[in-house]
């Protein structure tokens, strides 16, 4: 039996520099050498998972197809490697304590007194074995998130170390380092990677490569410094500058045979390359003049003074995925809900095409209503996520259906007309406050009605897709709908539960239950976005 090998990924200085990035391009590159790769991703917080954070304070939730919420790199390392991964792949400090913890109240630890070493490093060895062994890995790739020097963080470096002392042919360092240019010299520094190196070594770390994150491309001086200074051969000095999109950094990694050099320090055979798809892919997305405009029109992109794109970064992946197979060059636009509500939503006539996102609460609603109701009667197609089809059926029930208070409870508890209400189950929930990791989560199975727009965008009668919700569209308002032209033509496989709505006569007008964005891949785009993408392609 082969052993496993495992490397490790570690940032310096800033957080948010691109370690996800560069973890998802180095597992396309070994997996296009003929191994079998897995990725995992370290989370430093307490929480469980990262179903109960704040989109605008960690980013996107991505749910994987069992059905746990997790940080968003998980959806790089799936779009890369172009795999479902499992909740094996998502590790974070409060699982590591809560399973601690567990085991000394049920007395396994055999009366011994309980210590961060070696009881907590041993289960975090255990997941990230336990995570190659699901999947049957020969190389298991783990990110760390933050940053190196946090106090929160050690115990999983400490853990790595271990690792290393123990199997040190087996364990690979990579260090993802942060190089600024300051406007005022012009010239890239390399203390910021220094520092950072040396605060691993005091930790008893040594990196077995360092990948320079950085504006521009790194210079020879600058390799010859940072290899000098931080005891690494000037060979595995990696430079990975800012380029026009995510899928070209398995290009530049590869171009510097950095699959190569890291194959051979594992004792790995180095395999052919085939990146072939990828420079295809590049290919096109370089190409592609021809726009098409999509206006994102959500309520978590502002947060101060700044916009985040992170919040809905799976979502915006799938439309560059679907805007690149139509041979499109995508231009996304940034629409806040709250300020359609006091704007209007005219604006929306600049653009090609409407997508709602995914949301919870009150907030910015009635200015995403307000969107939908335009994009229906403007013919502008629209796809509507989650939330995105749960408010196109209350704007339709209330302007195509004359029910004026028609609402979600989850906004409107008391609404004379909930066409969208709790699922029975997630009632019970919420009254015991049991919010983490409750809702209808991970992949269902969906039957699509042959002759509609999604049938013809899938090709096929039933599909699996991914969930995460509350609510649900109220079957008691499913006839009325059905007469005014509301189309349901997707439901659960006993039909109790509506998963997609379309409308007849019109373009593109389509929303489902799930989350579709997740499934996307850059080489595999999902046919519905395709789909959507086409019919504003069309009507552009």
């Amino acid at each position: 039996m082969k052993k496993v090998k495992y490397i490790f990924v570690s940032g310096g200085v800033i957080s948010g520099l691109g370690k996800g990035i560069t973890t998802a391009s180095l597992s396309a590159i070994l997996k296009s050498k003929g191994y079998q790769v897995t990725a995992v991703k370290v989370d430093m917080y307490l929480n469980v998972d990262a179903g109960t954070i704040r989109p605008q304070e960690h980013g996107e939730v991505f749910v994987t197809d069992d059905g746990i919420e997790t940080d968003q790199d998980l959806g790089h390392y799936e779009r890369f490697l172009d795999i479902s991964l499992t909740r094996a792949n998502y590790i974070t400090t409060g699982q590591v304590y809560q399973e601690v913890i567990r085991k000394e109240r049920s007395f396994e630890y055999d009366g011994e007194d309980v210590e961060a070493i070696p009881h907590v490093t041993d289960e975090i060895i255990r997941r990230i074995k336990e995570a190659g062994e699901k999947t049957q890995a020969e190389i298991v790739i783990v990110e760390f998130g933050g940053t190196v020097g946090e106090y929160q963080n050690s115990l999983f470096f400490e853990a790595s170390r271990i690792m290393k002392m123990r199997s040190p042919e087996d364990v690979l360092q990579v260090h993802v380092a942060y190089m600024p240019v300051p406007p005022n010299l012009g010239e890239m520094k390399t203390k910021p990677v220094q520092q950072s190196v040396r605060m691993l070594n005091s930790m008893g770390i040594q990196p077995d490569f360092i990948v320079g994150r950085s504006e521009y491309p790194m210079d020879e001086r600058r390799k010859e410094r940072i290899a000098l200074f931080c005891n690494v051969f000037k060979e595995d000095v990696i430079s990975n500058p800012d380029v026009p999109s995510i899928y070209e950094v398995p290009l530049v990694l590869s171009e510097q045979n950095m699959g190569e050099k890291i194959l051979k320090k594992l004792g790995l055979g180095v395999g052919g390359k085939d990146l072939s798809p990828w420079k295809k892919l590049i290919k096109t997305v370089k190409t592609s003049k021809k726009e098409v405009k999509v206006a994102v029109v959500g309520k978590y992109f502002a947060t101060g003074d700044f916009q985040l794109e992170d919040v809905y970064v799976s979502v915006i992946e799938a439309l560059k995925h679907a805007a690149w197979a139509n041979e499109r060059k995508p231009k996304l636009y940034w629409v806040d809900s709250e300020k359609v509500e006091k704007e209007g939503p005219e604006k929306l006539a600049e653009v090609d095409a409407v997508v709602v996102p995914g949301g919870f609460g009150s907030r910015g609603i009635e200015g995403i209503i307000k969107a939908i109701k335009f994009a229906r009667e403007s013919d502008l197609p629209y796809l509507g996520l989650c939330y995105g089809m749960q408010l196109a059926t209350v704007e339709f029930a209330r302007h195509a259906c004359g029910l004026s208070e028609a609402n979600t409870t989850e906004v409107s508890p008391k609404t004379p007309h909930p066409v969208i209400h709790i699922m029975p189950e997630q009632e019970k929930l919420l009254v015991g406050k049991e919010y983490g990791g409750t809702m209808r989560l991970g992949v269902y199975p969906c039957k699509i009605l042959k002759g509609t727009v999604v049938y013809n965008a899938y090709n096929q009668d039933k599909i699996k897709e991914r969930h995460r919700h509350r609510y649900e569209f109220n079957n008691a308002y499913r006839s009325e709908m059905e007469v005014k032209g509301m189309v349901f033509s997707g439901t659960s496989l006993n039909d109790r539960l509506v998963e997609i709505v379309e409308l007849k006569d019109h373009p593109f007008f389509v929303g489902t239950q799930f989350h579709p964005e997740f499934k996307s891949r850059p080489l595999r785009p999902h046919p519905l976005f395709v789909s959507f993408i086409k019919a504003a392609v069309i009507r552009k």
